[in-house]
């Protein structure tokens, strides 16, 4: 059996850690402590010996940048049930606010006499949006995905969903633009050849404050893909050529259910327990 030997330090950690052609993780062996974990039994001889095969070649400090954190890693408290963000439904942010501080009857009234668009006509397209999008999220769930909605970051903003599954970690942001066309480029999109909006920049980013805070509470590797999913649009053009985005209409997105081979059973709940945690967002 053809298997790939990778080394991964952090938190304190020193790992091998044994990989099929595919990325799938199959196994690994504590450097400090030479403790082999199988994942898979049908792999257990071929794990312990190119595993402990590597362990007596390893020589030499790792680099500078890749040595073990000093710093133990945090813990989370108890989940409680008012932490809980896995019970959040889609659109749980924008329906929030849409109560605190949504148009009163007279004011829809007013509005729609007048045909005055506002900023609640946004909001609720962005809600119907979001609650489109969750439900082709939450068909994933009988393939392995976890999913979440509304997760709350700090400056009262919010990840409209993501997947957790056995393809890694997906951030997705959600735009309703009904009855119009999408341009996609690398650095920009334009809505009906409008002015360029920065959402691949900001998905990017929001990938990225994902995988910062994940990573903070696991002891492995989280990788995490930013999703750009346009729903009610006419047309979605993708003309990018180094665009690290992924670019979907609303139907799309079970495209990523088929993938696999980034985290393991294990490894998907132990995330997923991360992120159901209001708290591990509380400082993202």
């Amino acid at each position: 059996m053809e298997l790939h030997v990778t080394r991964w330090k952090r938190y304190g950690h020193d790992r091998l850690y044994a990989n099929l052609p595919d990325g799938t993780t199959v196994g690994w062996v504590d450097v400090m402590t030479e403790e082999v974990t199988v994942l898979r039994a049908e792999c257990r001889d071929d794990v312990i010996g190119v595993l402990t095969k590597h362990l007596q070649d390893l020589t030499g400090p790792v680099s500078p940048d890749r040595a073990p954190e000093t710093q133990a890693r945090p813990m989370l408290p108890p989940l409680t049930p008012a932490d809980d963000l896995a019970v959040n439904p889609p659109g749980q942010s924008l329906r929030d606010l849409l109560a605190e501080s949504g148009p009163g009857l007279m004011e829809r009234v007013v509005s729609w006499l007048l045909r005055r668009p506002s900023e609640w006509d946004s909001w609720r397209k962005g809600l119907a949006g979001e609650r489109r999008v969750g439900a082709e999220l939450n068909r994933l769930g009988r393939h392995g995905w976890r999913i979440l909605h509304s997760v709350p970051l700090a400056n009262k903003v919010d990840i409209d969903h993501l997947l957790i599954g056995p393809g890694g970690v997906f951030s997705i942001n959600t735009k309703h633009h009904h009855k119009r066309a999408v341009w996609v480029g690398d650095d920009s999109v334009k809505v009906d050849h409008g002015k360029p909006a920065p959402y691949a920049r900001k998905s990017r980013a929001e990938a990225k404050r994902v995988a910062r805070v994940l990573e903070r509470y696991c002891d492995f590797p989280v990788p995490v893909e930013p999703v750009l999913v346009f729903v009610g649009v006419t047309e979605l053009k993708v003309v990018a050529t180094q665009l690290d985005v992924r670019v979907y209409q609303e139907r799309q997105v079970s495209a990523l259910g088929p993938l696999s081979g980034v985290l393991t059973a294990d490894q998907v709940e132990q995330v997923y327990g991360v992120a159901r945690h209001r708290q591990a967002w509380s400082l993202a």
